[in-house]
């Protein structure tokens, strides 16, 4: 079997050209792709470190050394849970929330130029397809 005969190829090469573009956008306002994720991901509320590393999928070594150059950066800081001081939540700075701003809008431009570009149904058949896809990848158990 080609590569470009798998789903798993068009998954990956799809997916580069996505983060490609995003990092392209985001080194126009001195971020990166990852950390513009990452900025949309804390609320206003502060959000725990568990919780970030949960919903970005990153390991912690990688979360640690992304949240230490955040925090370097001027963009978030962090403060122990006062319900729970073994939980330590992240919050974003002023510059922080600015940063999250640009991101928000860089995804909601890239989404609006798709999806002027792809039909309603197409979107949703494309979406339905990467559930099942995923949960079928969930599921599978190698003989």
């Amino acid at each position: 079997m080609k590569p470009e005969e798998t789903v798993d190829y068009f998954l990956k090469i799809v997916w580069q050209s996505v983060a490609n573009k995003y990092n392209q956008i985001a080194s126009e306002y001195g971020i990166t792709q990852a950390l513009g994720y990452m900025l949309i991901n804390i609320h206003e509320e502060g959000t725990a470190v568990s919780q970030i590393a949960a919903l970005s999928g990153v390991k912690s070594t990688s979360l640690s050394r992304m949240l230490k150059n955040m925090e370097e950066l001027g963009l978030i800081y962090r403060e122990a849970d006062p319900l729970d001081k073994r939980s330590v939540k992240i919050f974003l700075t002023d510059f922080g929330k600015e940063k999250r701003q640009v991101a928000k809008d860089v995804v909601r431009r890239f989404n609006e130029y798709l999806n002027s570009h792809v039909t309603e149904t197409e979107r949703l058949n494309l979406t339905e397809s990467l559930k099942k896809i995923n949960q079928l990848t969930l599921n599978y158990k190698p003989e």
